[in-house]
């Protein structure tokens, strides 16, 4: 393949939001006088959204009366403090500038809603800017279908053949595989204690972003 562009997962992927994320939740424990969780409990959840945050921090079921009102509250935290201690994983802003310096677009493809996704990009500046940022509400199928990278692809100008994604879930690599691009799995991400990447079939994995560039590096 002659590679053109890189996609990347949004949360647990390109950015760690996950701190954030679980103080939008603990402030909503608060405001209903319970306990705040440990952040290091919330983090493995925190790619699965809010409903599974609010599932998981107050114990309820999807179908409870109230399970929409605290889902919306913990978004509205959320949107109110976006990027206080969100930070690109380590050695995310190197492959960048790497990916730069050889002329090779990048972009995201996330289930994370536009609403956030976009004011929380604005936060950042990468060595190159995205070609994409491809949200639920763009497409009409969410991932793990192809459509958020067709997309992507159709942005950068490339076939699908000619990108990878990389991801921190397992329908990141479905979608990848879905798309029919090579896909990278991360194991530094959000992964919840029974799962584990290197079960998802991705055509690589790595354990850190470090280890991202020389894999790329054999497309080119």
């Amino acid at each position: 393949m002659t590679l053109k562009a890189v996609f990347f997962d949004l949360d647990g992927t390109l950015l760690d939001t996950a701190e954030d994320l679980g103080n939008a939740l603990n402030s909503v424990l608060i405001r209903h006088q319970k306990s705040p969780m440990p952040q290091a409990r919330l983090r493995d959840h925190v790619s699965n959204g809010a409903a599974a945050l609010i599932r998981l921090g107050f114990g309820l079921d999807d179908s409870a009366e109230e399970f929409a009102s605290l889902r919306q509250q913990l978004l509205d935290a959320y949107a109110e403090d976006l990027a206080s201690h969100t930070r690109p994983f380590t050695g995310i802003e190197a492959l960048i500038e790497q990916l730069a310096n050889n002329n090779i677009a990048w972009g995201i493809a996330t289930n994370k809603p536009a609403v956030y996704a976009e004011p929380l990009m604005e936060y950042f500046s990468f060595a190159s800017e995205p070609v994409a940022l491809i949200c639920p509400e763009h497409v009409k199928i969410r991932k793990p279908d192809p459509e958020a990278l067709t997309l992507a692809c159709d942005h950068a100008k490339c076939k699908t053949s000619e990108a990878i994604y990389i991801g921190d879930h397992l329908r990141d690599i479905q979608c990848g595989t879905n798309a029919g691009m090579p896909t990278i799995a991360v194991g530094y991400g959000y992964i919840i204690d029974n799962d584990d990447h290197r079960s998802w079939q991705a055509t690589h994995t790595v354990d850190h972003a470090e280890e991202i560039w020389p894999i790329i590096q054999t497309y080119l």
